[in-house]
């Protein structure tokens, strides 16, 4: 089959019925196909619908279906009367895509992260599992202390495997203009997809406590999460120490029907 091409971007026109799935998903696929390759970069346009659908050789109408997922996925962004682009990791997705934490009162803000360590370390069995390396395989930790209205309420610990970040210091880390999703993106071309989070009320540890300034014991939320990447390959694995006297952990299950 031949392939055609845009500015940018090289694609090949899918054959109706020849991926065994419905058509729109076959869109789906080759979009997130040149989304994880970089031959769209974060930042970047599309082509105009009906160029990208002839490049593919579908309707308008499958495009939109497959672009609608991925716009509902936070991988691509609708701009009014500019066209469609790829998402990047800027500080609005972070607050309203990966950071839950918001006062009771509903009040939501970007934390003001203080790092408190900076290492490298060999991956224990929680940690190996959750990234999919092997036990004791090198891998970078980092502990943050978040504080929204001047009050301490996340400690965060978190590791990276070396071999995803080669190069990485703690001045480079330190010194990242933007949230650590973004320096992912925009050092490493790494870009976090999705998160899968587990929690559970526990009793605050020494470290913690100390951390968070609370008293040993006192009960906090435990929050593990492993962010993943395209093809579900996981690239961070952290553990998030919510002090919720005051704050609470709000996730929305569902997004509102849109108008229309």
């Amino acid at each position: 089959m031949p392939r055609m091409r845009s500015v940018g971007l090289q694609l090949e026109a899918i054959a109706p019925g020849g991926s065994g799935m419905p058509l729109y998903r076959a869109v789906k696929r080759a979009l997130l196909a040149a989304l994880e390759s970089g031959r769209v970069a974060p930042g970047q346009a599309l082509p105009a619908e009906k160029r990208l659908a002839a490049l593919l050789g579908v309707s308008i109408g499958t495009l939109r279906h497959a672009v609608d997922e991925l716009v509902a996925e936070h991988l691509l962004v609708r701009r009014h009367g500019r066209g469609t682009f790829v998402a990047t990791h800027d500080s609005t997705r972070f607050l309203f895509q990966f950071f839950h934490v918001e006062r009771r009162d509903g009040r939501r803000e970007l934390p003001r992260v203080e790092l408190l360590a900076f290492g490298r370390e060999l991956a224990d069995d929680e940690t190996a599992e959750a990234l999919h390396v092997a036990p004791g395989s090198a891998v970078y930790a980092v502990e943050n202390r978040l504080s929204l209205q001047g009050r301490a309420v996340v400690f965060d610990r978190l590791w990276i495997p070396c071999a995803l970040f080669r190069g990485l210091s703690e001045k480079r880390w330190r010194e990242r203009p933007a949230t650590i999703y973004h320096f992912y993106q925009a050092e490493y071309g790494i870009t976090v997809v999705r998160a899968h989070e587990r929690a559970q009320a526990v009793a605050a540890d020494r470290p913690s406590a100390r951390v968070l300034g609370l008293a040993v014991g006192t009960p906090v939320m435990r929050v593990r999460r492993t962010a993943l990447g395209f093809g579900e390959r996981p690239i961070e694995y952290r553990i998030s120490t919510i002090h919720t006297a005051v704050h609470d952990y709000v996730h929305m299950l569902s997004r509102p029907a849109r108008a229309g």
